[in-house]
């Protein structure tokens, strides 16, 4: 299972997380949002990891050129969409990244949220479930409802997250089957500032549970 920690600021927390046991790093690149870094600082982190960790940029609503431009600039693999990205615009972003990992995120309320997936598919390769706020794009400690998703098996690997602890993620990982986890807030003392007792408690609970 890939494990995901979102919203890393600081690049002697990236390494101590990876040695922890990530596969997946996430780097907010939306400048409103307090966990937000630049290329420059995304890339003193990544040029300190292993190559078999995947460096994720999550952006909402930027233009093609601006996440182009992160990557070229910061050492990313792959980009997340956690805006109100198009279609069009999966399409149009893989056309000049062909070799980048394109994750789009949707906040789900109900059933009908997930109809919308069915469109995206052909031009991502991952999918990433967070919980819907109507203020917030993510980051925000909210679950969403699990039950919603117990049937839930997409042709493409998808994340669950939202409001994952190290308490609760047992019991959803009991619920729902996802390919991947994605934390931030939920292994944070403050935004940004990621709680590495936390982080290794979450792996322990991952291994103890056999996931």
């Amino acid at each position: 299972m890939r494990v995901k920690i979102c919203g890393i600021t600081q690049p002697q927390q990236s390494v101590a997380i990876a040695s922890l046991g990530a596969t997946a790093l996430g780097f907010i690149c939306v400048p409103s949002s307090p966990r937000y870094v630049s290329a420059v600082q995304i890339f003193a982190a990544t040029k300190l990891l292993p190559d078999n960790v995947d460096k994720i940029g999550v952006f909402a609503n930027a233009s093609i050129l601006e996440i182009i431009q992160t990557v070229v600039n910061s050492g990313l693999t792959g980009v997340q969409l956690h805006g109100d990205e198009s279609v069009k615009f999966c399409y149009q972003l893989r056309q000049f990244l062909p070799q980048v990992e394109i994750i789009k995120a949707l906040r789900i309320r109900n059933f009908q949220d997930l109809d919308q997936i069915d469109s995206y598919i052909k031009y991502i390769d991952t999918l990433l479930l967070d919980a819907y706020h109507p203020q917030q794009l993510g980051g925000t400690g909210q679950t969403l409802d699990w039950s919603l998703l117990e049937k839930f098996n997409p042709p493409r690997p998808w994340f669950l997250a939202g409001g994952l602890t190290p308490d609760n993620i047992l019991a959803a990982l009991n619920q729902v089957n996802p390919n991947g986890i994605d934390l931030s807030s939920g292994v944070e003392r403050s935004p940004g500032d990621k709680d590495l007792d936390k982080v290794a408690q979450l792996f322990e609970k991952l291994r103890n549970g056999a996931f």
